[in-house]
C-alpha cells in the first residue's frame, strides 16, 4: 500500500424532492453551502470543505458514490495503477466536472460499492464558532459510512491488506467467521463499517455531534416539526464503539446516524476488540432493540460506469439473528 487515504469525505445521494430534503437536513442543523434547482450541498458546522453531503434531484432515490479524501493527486495516480493492475475499470472525473471538487477517481470496489477518491475540494468558512447558527442536532462533521455487503470477511481482508485500513472492532461467529467489522483510516473507531446482508447497499452515513445533548436537542426539534416518525432507532448507546446514537430516515428513506462518544485508535499497539455474535452487549449497551427495518432496509447503490442500480447478492454466511453494526 503506497497511497494515503485520509478519511471519509462525502456522500452523493439521489433524492426525489429537494424541498422536502432541504427541510429535513436543515432541521438537523446542517449548513447549506449552496444550491440550485437540481442540487443541494450541505456541510457540518466545523467542516472547512465545501460539502460532505451532496443531494441530487433524480426520479429515484439511490446512492451515487461514497468518497474518501486522499493526501494528494499523486495518491490518485497510485490508486489508478493499483485498481487497473487488479483488473478493475476506473473512471476519472476531471477538475470542474463536479461542483467544488478537484480531479477524482471512481471505481466499483470488491463488494460492488461505488467508491470515489479525491484530494482537493474548495474550502469555505468554518462555522464552528458561529454559535448563532447552531440549531437542531448541531451537526459537526461527517464521520463514517456503514455498508451492507454479501461477504464481510472478503471486504475486511481487502480493505486492510490492500487499501491500508485498520480494524478497531469486529464481530465473529462460529469458526471465527467475521460477521461485521469497523475499519478506519483516521484515528477513530471507523471510516467504514461492513455488515452481513444482501448487498452491496449503503446502510447509513454517520455524522459526528459535539455531545449527547446535541442529539437530544435534535430529537426535540425534529418532533416539534413533525419528524418524529423519521426517528427509526434510538437514542441509545452502543456496546460496540461505546457511541451514543440516533438513526433517522430522510424523506427518501436514506438512513442517517447522529453519533457521539467513540474513542481514539491511533496507538500503534492498539488491538482490535472482538465481540461474539451471541453477546447481547454488542447490540445495545442501553436503549430499545432495533426494529426489523434497521436490519432489512438500506439504500441501493449505482454502477459508476452505467449509472444503473447494482444487483444485490445474498450473503455467504447463513442467515441467523441479525448482526448489529454502527
Amino acid at each position: 500500500m503506497n497511497f494515503d487515504i485520509i478519511r471519509t469525505g462525502r456522500a452523493v445521494l439521489h433524492v426525489t424532492d429537494l424541498d422536502k430534503s432541504r427541510a429535513f437536513y436543515d432541521a438537523l442543523g446542517f449548513i447549506e453551502t449552496e444550491s440550485d434547482e437540481e442540487n443541494i450541498f450541505f456541510r457540518g458546522l466545523e467542516e472547512h470543505n465545501h460539502h460532505s453531503l451532496w443531494l441530487k434531484k433524480k426520479p429515484e432515490a439511490a446512492v451515487e458514490i461514497i468518497s474518501y479524501k486522499v493526501r494528494s493527486e499523486e495518491d490518485l495516480e497510485k490508486l489508478e495503477s493499483f485498481f487497473t493492475k487488479q483488473g478493475s475499470e476506473v473512471k476519472w472525473l476531471e477538475k470542474g466536472s463536479q461542483k467544488a471538487l478537484g480531479k477524482s477517481l471512481r471505481v466499483q470496489d470488491l463488494s460492488g460499492l461505488p467508491v470515489e477518491f479525491y484530494a482537493e475540494m474548495e474550502t469555505v468558512d468554518r462555522m464552528l464558532q458561529r454559535y448563532d447558527l447552531y440549531k437542531g442536532a448541531k451537526v459537526q462533521r461527517i464521520d463514517h459510512f456503514n455498508c451492507m455487503v454479501p461477504d464481510v470477511e472478503k471486504a475486511y481482508n481487502y480493505y486492510i491488506d490492500e487499501l491500508g485500513f485498520a480494524c478497531s472492532e469486529y464481530t465473529a461467529g462460529e469458526e471465527e467467521k467475521i460477521w461485521a467489522a469497523w475499519l478506519h483510516r483516521k484515528p477513530s473507531v471507523h471510516d467504514v463499517a461492513f455488515m452481513n446482508g444482501p448487498g452491496p447497499r449503503l446502510h447509513h452515513v454517520g455524522f459526528w455531534l459535539n455531545d449527547p445533548m446535541s442529539l437530544i436537542n435534535g430529537c426535540d426539534v425534529l418532533a416539534s416539526m413533525g419528524y418524529a416518525p423519521n426517528i427509526e432507532r434510538g437514542p441509545g448507546r452502543h456496546g460496540l464503539s461505546n457511541a451514543f446514537f440516533l438513526y433517522l430516515r430522510d424523506p427518501d428513506g436514506h438512513r442517517i446516524e447522529l453519533y457521539n462518544g467513540d474513542y481514539l485508535t491511533s496507538d500503534p499497539d492498539f488491538k482490535p476488540v472482538r465481540w461474539d455474535l451471541d453477546d447481547p452487549m454488542r447490540q445495545t449497551f442501553w436503549g430499545h432493540e432495533a426494529p426489523d427495518s434497521w436490519f432489512d432496509e438500506a439504500s441501493e447503490v449505482l454502477d459508476v460506469h452505467t449509472g444503473k442500480k447494482i444487483d444485490l447478492k445474498e450473503p455467504t454466511l447463513k442467515k441467523r439473528k441479525p448482526t448489529f453494526v454502527i
